[in-house]
């Protein structure tokens, strides 16, 4: 097994899974730092006894960050939240803590890191998530000038928080919802006697990106010997362009539901989200109402998954493999 040590924050979420065990599947010693490393121990098992250890580590502490990294060549920064809840918000755990990994990466003289932000991140956006992903971006450079920085978009894959979330409210719910700006002007025809509205609902547009080629990306980072991704950006996406009404009618396909697909006005969003934001666990909140009204695709001219030199994995491709699980069960009639 390689002497390679390589430190992990946020290991234990959807996309950090993924890329332990791939990391475990090279040989690397893996150190998965943990705000709550007791609820993770299934991590250790991606790897051969020993290979995969957890540590405790909060984002919002230098002396834990710096513990973490303490020895090792290599760090990735996976930690991340879709809503504020208690001291973990988005300022703390998206804008301040980069910066202090890193400080803490430059003081241990780690080789390379690798930060996770997302499609989107951006200093003037209306939503405090996004607001939060670019400053995070601004003190890890700051502080780490050679870090590179990968961009996903929706990421989906069997544990993901998109088209799980749409596939279980198609199982249920006779509708789907498509979001409008209510300002906008609709176009008016006649039928009969009476003015039938048509609005252009659903039109923002989003690039799924497979988790298995945002891990793929992580792993070629870290393993360039060239180092030419150092200090870059590279923005991942899918390889195809959909609006969120083609999202919300492919999840109809694979849930073999017929649904219909509802106009909502974004206003509406906005009330569930200030409505549910205040759950345990928010399904939806009125920051992420504020992201649906902006395209989440790679920018023009960004690095890629292809000057990485990965293709893309199509979501038609993937979804199949787990969203039947929404599907309607069938007696078989051969019983």
């Amino acid at each position: 097994m390689s002497k390679r040590i390589v430190t992990v924050f946020g290991g234990s979420g959807f996309l950090g899974r993924h890329v332990i065990q791939k990391l475990a599947r090279e040989g690397a010693l893996l150190r998965v730092a943990l705000r709550r490393p007791e609820l993770a121990g299934f991590l250790t098992s991606m790897g051969d006894i020993g290979q995969v250890t957890l540590m405790q580590a909060n984002v919002r502490d230098d002396e834990s960050v710096a513990r973490a990294i303490e020895g090792a060549g290599e760090v990735v920064n996976l930690v991340g939240i879709l809503y504020e809840k208690g001291r973990q918000s988005f300022t703390e755990v998206h804008a301040l803590a980069p910066g202090r990994i890193g400080r803490a990466a430059a003081a241990a003289g780690v080789e390379k890191l690798v930060h996770v932000s997302a499609i989107g991140a951006d200093a003037r956006a209306d939503s405090a998530y996004a607001r939060s992903k670019a400053a995070g971006e601004t003190a890890l450079g700051e502080a780490f000038p050679q870090a590179t920085v990968l961009r996903p978009g929706i990421i989906f894959g069997p544990e993901d928080d998109f088209f799980n979330k749409f596939g279980a409210l198609a199982r249920i719910s006779p509708i789907l919802p498509v979001f409008f700006n209510i300002r906008q002007r609709p176009k008016i025809h006649l039928e009969g006697l009476y003015p039938m509205p048509e609005i252009e609902a659903g039109t923002t547009r989003m690039q799924p990106v497979h988790v298995e080629d945002v891990t793929e990306a992580v792993s070629r980072v870290l393993a360039d010997s060239s180092n030419e991704s150092a200090g870059k950006t590279y923005e991942l996406g899918g390889p195809n362009i959909y609006s969120f009404r083609e999202l919300m009618e492919l999840v109809a396909r694979q849930t073999q539901y017929k649904r219909f697909l509802v106009p909502v006005p974004y206003i509406a969003a906005d009330i569930m989200g200030r409505l549910a934001q205040f759950m345990p666990e928010p399904p939806f909140t009125a920051d992420q109402a504020k992201m649906l009204r902006v395209d989440n695709v790679v920018a023009e001219g960004a690095l890629t998954l292809d000057d990485l030199g990965i293709e893309a994995s199509p979501a038609e491709l993937i979804l199949p493999t787990y969203m039947h699980r929404f599907r309607r069960a069938r007696m078989d009639s051969r019983a």
